[in-house]
């Protein structure tokens, strides 16, 4: 018995050992592509070059109202002024949403070895996070549009989600604020109805969130199969809750009211409409096939997922 129990604890160390040699494997592959492919928007983007007219802040068909009956009666010059406004929201949604994960990840390493490449890349993470932030600031007061806060529940969510979020959950939460909206600035940047700042912009944050993406979804996998069984369960819970939460955030209605249209009706098309359904499914798909196979899909979480419009 006594072998048995020595012979499980030398290969449950053995496993936890080459977990870190691959985690650390991972993070010098992500240290070296950050030390490739890393920008500086200041200096790569032409910030004082005028708008083109005629051109799209967002690919129209990612607009909210696309397709609706509401979009149906817009003038082409209010339909480019709210690709403007929600391509700000959006800005500002990313601004809240990294703020969040800067956070989440100093909470993640604070008591783990500073000289690992594990913290390492994600100081580097923090870094881009921090450039990405101003970048999409400077892009609002560029486009003289307002920005745009979540409303103050969401704010007050976002807080007791940093607070009581687990590392799986976390990373979780990582992945749902950055592939959605990688997915849509991949449709973006070459798209040359768009205006050129928006796809320099959308460019840079593809190329760097590739890097966040892939070190997350790398550290849930091992959190998954690691974390004690009531942690895996509670990041079902809270990722589900925050699914719903980010779906809500992703529109801001205030920008109908600031293009002129009613926003209570505006909303109502937007719900309604199903090419919005799809185009929120669609850009979620990657992320919840991941997370099906990993197992965070589960139970009362998937539920939860399914309520939020994310998952079909």
């Amino acid at each position: 018995m006594t072998s048995t129990t020595e012979d499980a604890a030398i290969e449950g160390l053995r496993d936890a050992l080459g977990a870190l040699k691959d985690r650390e494997r991972v993070a010098e592959r992500l240290l070296d592509s950050s030390a490739k492919h890393s920008f500086d928007p200041d200096k790569e983007l032409d910030w004082e070059a005028p708008f083109e007219p005629g051109k799209w802040f967002w690919p129209p068909e990612l607009v909210s109202l696309y397709g609706t009956p509401m979009w149906r009666r817009m003038s082409e010059d209010q339909r480019i002024a709210l690709s403007q406004h929600e391509a700000a929201a959006l800005a500002s949604l990313g601004i809240w949403f990294e703020l969040i994960l800067m956070q989440l990840l100093v909470r993640h390493i604070y008591d783990k070895p500073a000289t690992s490449a594990h913290v390492r890349y994600a100081l580097t993470e923090i870094e881009d996070e921090c450039r990405h932030s101003k970048m999409f600031a400077r892009l609002i007061t560029r486009g003289d549009t307002p920005y745009y806060p979540v409303s103050a529940v969401h704010r007050n969510l976002g807080r007791l989600f940093k607070t009581i979020s687990t590392t799986p959950g976390s990373f979780t939460a990582t992945l749902l604020g950055e592939e959605i909206l990688d997915w849509m600035q991949r449709l973006t940047f070459p798209d040359e109805r768009v205006q050129t700042l928006v796809r320099g912009v959308t460019r840079i944050h593809v190329v760097e969130e590739a890097r966040h993406v892939r070190y997350a979804r790398e550290e849930l996998r091992r959190q998954m199969v690691t974390a004690p069984r009531w942690s895996q369960e509670f990041t079902r819970l809270t990722s589900g809750e925050f699914a719903r939460v980010f779906s809500v955030a992703f529109i801001n209605p205030e920008v109908y009211t600031n293009v002129g249209l009613d926003k209570r009706r505006a909303m109502a098309e937007v719900k309604a409409s199903p090419h919005r359904r799809e185009v929120m499914q669609t850009g979620a798909k990657r992320l919840t096939d991941f997370l099906d196979d990993i197992g965070v899909l589960r139970g009362a979480g998937r539920r939860l997922w399914k309520s939020s419009g994310l998952l079909a």
